[in-house]
């Protein structure tokens, strides 16, 4: 039976093995005639950034974003987005050098974005966000992230403080836009009047 109808209408997932390339779940027009060789491709592929090379960080470049984060492997992967884009982040504790240090310094010099594992128990987010936000005021957005299935506990958050509450795969999808939009330095512009 014949099944290259299946693709041309773009459902892939009924699509039978044999014509599905194993690499890239592109649809392979069969040599027998049918689908006339040409190949289809989803529009849903998901964006590489493993392709791109990394920007330098320079070293005196202030850290306007921070996370606190315990999960090594989703350490690994912002650290990893971070270097791609040039951008300097920083995993604190919950200690209070590192909350002082937050808080402290010039406008200019703090945070432009925190992020919480609203899970991360070390961390006390519920207690520790609303003392952030009323030192920072407006200059700083706090994200948190949590299961999606925790309605409870995004509600509470909210309500601590926290700007915008997303699940953990909202957030990962989200990541490198962010980094873009709080960690790159705003580039000056040009003063044309002289």
């Amino acid at each position: 039976m014949d099944h290259s109808y299946r693709a041309v209408n773009g459902n892939f997932a009924d699509t039978p093995p044999s014509t599905m390339d194993s690499h890239n779940g592109n649809y392979q027009g069969r040599s027998n005639g049918h689908g006339g060789g040409r190949s289809y491709q989803s529009d849903s592929q998901p964006i590489d950034y493993s392709q791109g090379r990394a920007i330098p960080i320079a070293e005196d470049a202030p850290t306007k974003i921070f996370f606190f984060i315990e999960d090594l492997f989703f350490i690994a992967k912002i650290s990893e987005t971070a270097r791609k884009l040039g951008v300097k982040v920083a995993f604190v504790k919950n200690d209070k050098e590192a909350i002082a240090s937050l808080v402290g310094g010039e406008e200019e010099d703090r945070p432009g974005l925190i992020v919480f594992d609203l899970n991360n128990a070390n961390a006390k987010p519920l207690t520790l966000i609303p003392k952030l936000k009323t030192k920072l005021k407006r200059s700083t957005s706090i994200i948190g992230f949590l299961s999606h299935l925790q309605g409870d506990l995004k509600a509470k958050a909210v309500e601590a403080g926290c700007d915008t509450v997303m699940p953990r795969a909202a957030f990962s999808q989200n990541l490198p836009n962010l980094l873009r939009r709080y960690g790159m330095e705003e580039e000056e512009e040009p003063n044309f009047n002289m």
